[in-house]
């Protein structure tokens, strides 16, 4: 056997990740090539070949080209034993799991943790096993058609089997990836799919934490998962899974920028294709109503759009989040069409200065929420009904932005915020970011090239959030976010960079590297717990130290406090309702102040909605700073912030205010006349 750098390392994986990247290493020792940058939780798969991206970068989708099958449903699914190995050296990857033991049902998309009753399936940490068979149409084959396998969202880890052959393998959950599958599928049968997830993290993973083995006497029963961050850890295939053909030659990427110059709209785009023969270009521009506007015939150029209808934000223009429609084609020399590819461009600019941030060139105040994607029985699995009732509530509440705390979220939530002109502050999966290694700023950087390959194209996000509550006092915080901005600054200078801080002013040592300054803080819950005397002088003082140290646009990110939905106390207690109430009114007095000072540019709640943490007695049965509860049904907190949110909206675009949703009096005295 001919051996590899990788096969070196296996001994020191033995001893950091003994489970899915071992495996992974094991299949691929002859062929793996380890990059001279990674750690040695990065596989590459392809013999000799280096490859900086492994995602699926364009959304799946049919076409006049393309077909397009999801296979979401009832996958059969297994727990790992203890033994990592156990699954793999049996060969459960070669055969239905079925035939090699029990099996449970488990729905895709979800995560597996509240499905069953099992405790230790709702807390298992390492491995589990889910399978299913799946038809590709003979006319793929017979039409020369390539075939893809891909998945939205495997966390954390996952290794991919097509028949019992490894097909792929990545690492970092949230963020989709993609293979090639053409020669390892058949077309008159039916098609194993197998794939092994892994959910441990560790100290350079993105995010971080920590394992621990559990024994009892001399056998060790289980391992234990410890993290820093404030959710919980949910694992499992979380989004769509799909399969889709192309043709041998496809359109393998667009990148679309877009630029206003008076009523003019400029969309500058960038068409990459894969394939053997050379081909032209046409690409067309559709406006809402399904008429052409403009067209061109080359794979990079400018198109302009005189009296465009441009991408505003919800309550910022009478129509907010008009999208056209950009459909890019493949010629070939005979003038054929050999592939297609659509997708809805916004157009929009984002700019800032040293004090505001601009759309449009007209300055914007964020009004918006911290979020999860979290919800009963599914975790983190994506649900449509799930989010078009979040955007309704959204709407409802007068905001406008919202942060995808603390990882990517689902793409199609994406396509709904340019829909609905609801802004996105797009952050990657580091929370709590410590120790600052070079393995995990490899990691670090990789998930962010991901992220910004997956969503640059989308109107609705106008921010990069690179970390959230990193330990950036830490003396190589300093280095180890210069070099963060520098590469999301290589990829992309059209969108501002922030991290939600949580350092102080005085000990922060990541905001010189930023655009935006954002900061959280719970002033009357996490200190001076149950005081709010001092909650917007406080807030106030804050914002100010942070705009005078680093003279950049300042936002508060988070603030809040849990409460338990019907819980009265008067006078305002602790995990009331009226507590949350009055503490937030405190903060916005706060919030009124600075938005007269001219730097700050955004007030977010944490959190939209009360959302699942692991077990401690700090919280009942999840974190409860929702302003809604984890069923989507609003607390007094939720009343309280719709008038603000949509005072806000009204002052800012010169409107009268809204009037009170309900009736309360015509603020006439009562007459009365003497007999």
């Amino acid at each position: 056997m001919v051996k590899t750098n990788l096969e070196a390392k296996i001994p020191m994986m033995l001893s950091t990740r003994s489970r899915l990247f071992l495996i992974a290493a094991v299949l691929t020792v002859v062929e793996a090539e380890l990059p001279g940058t990674s750690s040695t939780n990065e596989i590459n798969q392809t013999p000799k070949r280096r490859s900086t991206f492994v995602g699926g970068t364009l959304y799946p989708q049919a076409s006049e080209t393309r077909d397009l099958k999801r296979l979401d449903g009832i996958w059969k699914f297994r727990k790992s034993p203890t033994d990592p190995e156990y699954g793999q050296r049996n060969g459960w990857y070669e055969q239905d799991l079925e035939k090699t033991g029990p099996v449970i049902d488990m729905p895709v998309p979800s995560s597996y943790n509240d499905v069953g009753e099992d405790p230790s399936l709702r807390d298992h940490v390492g491995l589990v096993w889910y399978d299913r068979r799946f038809y590709v149409p003979h006319w793929w084959k017979t039409a020369g058609q390539r075939v893809w396998l891909r998945f939205s969202s495997v966390h954390y880890a996952a290794l991919v089997y097509v028949n019992g052959q490894a097909a792929t393998y990545h690492e970092v959950g949230h963020l989709p990836f993609e293979v090639e599958i053409t020669d390892m599928v058949s077309y008159n049968t039916s098609n194993l799919l197998t794939v092994v997830v892994d959910n441990t993290l560790l100290s350079d993973t993105v995010p971080q934490g920590n394992i621990k083995d559990i024994f009892v006497g001399n056998s060790k029963i289980r391992q234990e998962q410890t993290y820093t961050f404030d959710f919980f850890n949910y694992a499992g295939i979380h989004r769509s899974v799909f399969l889709y053909s192309t043709p041998q030659t496809y359109i393998d990427d667009v990148i679309v920028n877009t630029d206003i110059q008076g009523l003019t709209g400029f969309v500058v785009y960038n068409i990459t294709y894969k394939g053997t023969p050379r081909a032209q270009c046409f690409v067309q521009l559709y406006d809402k109503l399904g008429n052409q506007v403009t067209a061109a015939n080359e794979c990079a150029g400018l198109l302009e759009i005189g009296n465009a209808n441009f991408w505003w934000p919800y309550l910022m223009h009478p129509e907010p989040g008009y999208l056209y429609t950009l459909k890019t084609s493949l010629i070939g020399s005979l003038g054929e069409t050999i592939d297609t590819y659509s997708l809805k461009v916004g157009i929009r600019t984002v700019t800032w200065t040293n004090t505001s941030i601009y759309l449009n060139d007209k300055p914007i105040y964020l009004r918006g929420f911290g979020m999860h994607e979290d919800s009963d029985l599914r975790g983190k699995g994506w649900d449509p009904v799930l989010w078009v009732k979040n955007f309704n509530l959204i709407k409802w509440t007068g905001g406008n932005a919202f942060r995808t705390s603390h990882y990517p979220y689902a793409e199609e939530i994406y396509q709904l915020a340019d829909e609905h002109g609801i802004m996105i502050i797009d952050e990657c999966p580091s929370v709590d970011t410590d120790i600052f290694t070079d393995s995990l700023l490899e990691k670090h950087k990789q998930s962010l090239t991901e992220l910004i390959r997956r969503d640059k194209n989308h109107a609705s996000v106008i921010m990069w959030s690179i970390a959230n509550e990193p330990r950036s006092a830490n003396i190589r915080a300093d280095a180890y976010f210069q070099k963060v901005v520098k590469h999301v600054k290589s990829m992309d200078l059209s969108r501002p960079v922030t991290i939600a801080i949580a350092q102080s002013h005085i000990a922060d040592r990541s905001g010189q590297h930023l655009d935006v300054i954002s900061f959280n803080r719970y002033n009357g819950w996490y200190s001076n717990t149950g005081s709010l005397l001092n909650i917007a002088a406080n807030v106030a003082d804050e914002a100010t130290a942070f705009n005078i140290r680093y003279n950049k646009p300042i936002i508060m990110m988070e603030y809040g406090a849990d409460t338990i939905a019907g819980l009265h106390l008067l006078p305002e207690y602790v995990w009331s309702e009226e507590y949350q109430v009055s503490l937030m009114s405190e903060h916005f007095k706060a919030f009124d102040r600075l938005r007269q000072a001219g730097f700050f540019v955004g007030e977010f709640i944490w959190n939209f909605a009360d959302f699942k943490t692991a077990q401690t007695i700090t919280r009942v049965g999840g974190n409860k700073k929702g302003i809604f509860t984890r069923s989507r049904q609003p607390k007094a907190s939720a009343h309280h912030l719709r008038e603000r949110y949509l005072a806000l909206a009204a002052a800012d675009t010169n409107s009268p205010p809204p009037e009170s949703p309900y009736y309360v009096s015509d603020h006439l005295p009562f007459k009365h006349e003497e007999l």
